[in-house]
């Protein structure tokens, strides 16, 4: 039970929009310009009735919430670790984005319902407007991952979010490989040997490249 709970605790904080510290905000304004500034909004990102409409304000609700539930995990926080623990904020899960989501899972699920087109347009987008802000991770690994996990089903789809990522990171030699299992799957074996060719460019003792290469050497099919 303890351990399920510690999982439920982790879950919960790094799902959620977080808000500001425990406590009251001494100054409300700038509280809200803290959170504003936190989740890349502006204000009518929560405030969108006009004042004394009384229409509804979803994401003010949220907001309440999460603040409240904010200053309980700083609570539980500091009576764990002592006053001098280090106090969660909004910007500790949304690191200037709306909806603290892995990058991974948002173009997962652009690839799954718009395509592959629409997700390297993604791509594109969010690293134009995120990149060197620690919002999503534009590391050589996250595209590399993702085409390896769909590799077997969509080899197309992961071929064109290797060949973004090769754009970035030309010298990727993990790229290649990959993409070289992609081609293996649609068959394609002389495209999947130029592959790992091109990753013996950059990592001449890559082991794993040179041993693909020499089997597909060995039983070379055509499509």
């Amino acid at each position: 039970m303890k351990v399920f709970a510690q999982a439920t605790f982790l879950v919960t904080l790094g799902a959620l929009p977080l808000a500001a510290q425990p406590g009251p905000p001494a100054n409300p304004a700038a509280n809200m310009q803290e959170i504003s500034r936190a989740l890349g909004v502006t204000c009518n990102y929560c405030h969108t009735a006009a004042p004394g409409s009384g229409q509804p304000e979803p994401k003010k609700e949220i907001a309440r919430a999460m603040m409240a539930m904010t200053r309980d995990i700083n609570d539980r926080i500091e009576a764990a670790a002592g006053k001098t623990a280090t106090h969660v904020q909004c910007v500790t899960c949304h690191r200037g984005v709306a909806i603290p989501k892995p990058l991974a899972e948002i173009l997962a699920q652009t690839l799954r319902e718009k395509g592959a087109a629409a997700a390297v347009a993604q791509y594109r987008d969010l690293r134009d407007r995120y990149y060197g802000r620690d919002a999503y991770d534009f590391g050589e690994d996250t595209l590399v991952g993702m085409a390896q996990s769909i590799a077997n089903a969509r080899p197309d789809d992961a071929v064109a979010l290797l060949r973004l990522n090769l754009e970035y990171y030309p010298k990727s030699a993990r790229s290649y490989v990959a993409m070289a299992y992609a081609y293996t799957r649609k068959i394609d074996d002389a495209a999947a040997m130029t592959a790992l060719e091109k990753a013996l460019e950059i990592e001449p003792d890559n082991g794993v490249a040179r041993g693909q290469l020499e089997q597909l050497r060995s039983y070379h099919r055509k499509p």
